[in-house]
């Protein structure tokens, strides 16, 4: 009997000892284990327009760019202008070596004056023939007349007709004579507007009002015909070539009011419009290509190449639930939100439209309003999940 009395109390004593341990486990299991609640943070789904926006990266680029340069090989014999340089269209650039050009258009002159000369010479020897060539005609018909009256013989009169035919071969010849001075005054003329247009286009000169953006060549460079020597950009041209993504793309058209902001002005946005959406798509990065234009130009032009970000105004869409793009998760390969329903998790499956830039997202099915869904939890949730209701999870943006 005592025995059975000292191994009840150690039974008692025991139990005592791990009745405690397991509620410990049981709670430290419930509050911070595998069976703890998982802190969530909540929002109720609300209608409401939603002003979707487009964000893009860019480079700043001119539309008209002039590349300046000769149109024959030759050396560079001076340039006038440096990057950043306004320029007026005419203004003079720079120059070409013209070597024997000069030279050249002065033995074709001297040579034009000779032929122009020659032509002189050659229409007063066919004047001369025509005066002799008409005295023959005439002198030709007198005898004929004469010899049918029998006043001159036969001899006489056909010594008249070939001095008819002489003085009409020699009037021919003169004529064409006359042509082919011409003909050559005509060639030589040719070629010496030929070498002056050519001396012309030695002066490289600018075809518009615009900025020297690059300079390429310096003094004493051998240039090759179409070899660019100076570039010049129409200010009002410049713009922003951005590429946005294909999937958040739709709505995005010509027209449509933009803000530019550049690297080196992060404080400073400016305003813009879509000028121009390309056809032509990037197949391998999946983005549209489109350009952006200053609604008014900055007076200090940004440097061509640099950096900008383009945020585009999507037109408004009409009103339908909305929630926070971190509520949409994928589960089972099925985007859906968590929906809390009294103290149970239910998983819907929905249909997600466009996203603005404060995070929240069209949902066009799935959810009607009103229901309360997740957007933030410590870890992954199931089905079976507990929960608990924080104002903000640690580690997650409120």
């Amino acid at each position: 009997m005592k025995t059975f009395i000292t191994n009840h109390g150690r039974a008692l004593a025991l139990a005592g000892v791990l009745l405690p341990l397991l509620v410990l486990l049981a709670y430290v299991a419930l509050r911070s284990g595998p069976l703890a609640a998982v802190p969530v943070t909540l929002v109720t789904v609300k209608s409401r327009a939603v002003t979707p926006a487009l964000f893009g990266l860019g480079t700043v680029e001119a539309h008209y760019t002039h590349k300046i340069g000769p149109t024959f090989a030759g050396r560079l014999r001076r340039v006038d202008v440096q990057p950043g340089d306004h320029v007026k269209a005419g203004q003079l650039l720079g120059e070409m070596d013209p070597v024997d050009l000069d030279d050249r258009i002065t033995a074709q002159t001297a040579a034009l004056k000779h032929a122009e000369a020659n032509i002189l010479a050659v229409k007063a020897q066919s004047q001369e023939a025509a005066v002799r060539n008409s005295f023959a005609e005439v002198q030709a018909q007198r005898y004929e007349q004469l010899l049918t009256i029998r006043s001159v013989s036969e001899e006489n009169t056909e010594a008249k007709r070939q001095e008819l035919q002489v003085t009409h071969s020699v009037l021919s010849a003169a004529r064409a004579n006359l042509d082919a001075s011409r003909q050559e005054f005509a060639r030589l003329r040719s070629e010496r507007e030929g070498l002056i247009r050519q001396r012309a286009n030695l002066h490289l000169v600018s075809p518009v009002d615009g900025v020297v953006s690059r300079r390429d060549m310096d003094p004493g460079t051998t240039v090759v015909a179409g070899q660019s020597v100076v570039e010049v950009i129409e200010p009002g041209s410049i713009w922003i070539n951005v590429r946005f993504d294909q999937q958040r793309a739709m709505g995005l058209k010509n027209g449509l009011p933009a803000q530019i902001t550049l690297r080196s002005r992060a404080d400073q946005p400016l305003a813009g419009r879509v000028s121009r959406v390309e056809l032509h798509a990037d197949p391998v990065t999946e983005e549209i290509l489109a350009k952006i234009e200053f609604t008014l130009l900055p007076q200090t032009l940004p440097p061509l190449g640099e950096l900008a970000e383009v945020t585009v105004a999507l037109p408004v869409q009409k009103p339908m639930p909305v929630v926070p793009n971190a509520s949409v998760q994928r589960v089972d390969r099925k985007l859906g939100v968590w929906i809390v329903e009294g103290d149970h998790l239910r998983f819907a499956p929905v249909k997600t439209g466009v996203t603005d830039l404060e995070g929240q997202v069209q949902i066009i099915e799935g959810l009607k309003g009103g229901e309360r869904v997740v957007v933030y939890s410590q870890k992954a949730l199931k089905s079976g999940s507990r929960i608990k209701i924080v104002e903000r999870v640690m580690g997650k943006s409120s």
